[in-house]
């Protein structure tokens, strides 16, 4: 059974990108805008397996969002990682600090990324 990814970012080009890049390696892919809109979309009953984040969003961003998601019940667990342009080491230990299972800078390229969830996403 195919896994399920959740992309949150506030590009539409980069969501779309990923979801192209995901589907083409036998992902199912749900994508959200911003955190506040993953956190709604957890909350009405989307369960994914795996969770991509941007940090540098509108309305909440991605290091708000995880730890928001780490306070949903059934959510403590799934892997997240966060794929942004932010590369400072400040962020990524923050990041860390409330959850976060990996942390990628973009651009990243589909194999890389297909690498990196199949090494925290087990049977993906």
């Amino acid at each position: 059974m195919a896994k399920t990814i959740m992309v949150v970012d506030d590009s539409a080009t980069m969501r779309l990108s990923l979801k192209s890049a995901l589907e083409l390696n036998g992902f199912k892919v749900q994508c959200a805008g911003d955190g506040l809109q993953a956190l709604t979309l957890l909350t009405v009953g989307s369960k994914p397996d795996l969770i991509i984040t941007d940090i540098n969003m509108p309305n909440m961003g991605g290091i708000e969002f995880i730890k928001n998601l780490r306070g949903l019940a059934g959510f403590r667990f799934i892997p997240v990682l966060a794929l942004t342009t932010e590369s400072k080491q400040e962020k990524r230990d923050e990041a860390k600090k409330y959850g976060a299972t990996g942390w990628l800078v973009k651009p990243v390229a589909g194999p890389d990324l297909v690498k990196v969830i199949k090494q925290v996403l087990p049977g993906a």
